[in-house]
């Protein structure tokens, strides 16, 4: 029998952006428990942006104004 797919991705950058979206589309870089790379792979689809506020880095969602 063949194996079924997984739908869930390997690397966790829906759950990140999931993550992001409940946090009002915006958190603190020290306080996202997702690896950097996930993080990276989501600024490299443009899909988030990192943000030096002068009090700290924040994730921010590409689309949250």
């Amino acid at each position: 029998m063949p194996k079924k797919a997984n739908p869930v991705p390997k690397d966790h950058s829906q759950l990140c952006l999931q993550y992001l979206r409940r946090c009002g589309g915006s958190a603190r870089l020290s306080s996202i428990k997702f690896s950097l790379g996930v993080i990276q792979t989501l600024v490299n689809q443009k899909l988030v942006k990192i943000k030096n506020t002068g009090a700290g880095f924040f994730v921010e969602l590409e689309d949250a104004k």
